[in-house]
């Protein structure tokens, strides 16, 4: 039976727990840039007046 390469192993793990951690940071760093968009999606604009006028009597 062949000998466990654990260096191998704990090389692999290393890098997947690398790998994960700067997708974590990315991830993190990502939504700062543009706040507004993520958090609430408000109208910048104020809502349009109605299309009917209403007109008053001189």
């Amino acid at each position: 039976m062949a000998k466990p390469n654990y260096s191998f192993e704990k090389r692999q793990r290393d890098l997947a727990k690398k790998a994960k951690k700067e997708e974590k940071r990315l991830r993190k760093a990502g939504p700062p840039a543009n706040p507004d968009a993520t958090e609430s999606p408000a109208p910048e604009a104020p809502a349009p007046a109605p299309a009917t006028e209403v007109k008053t009597a001189p």
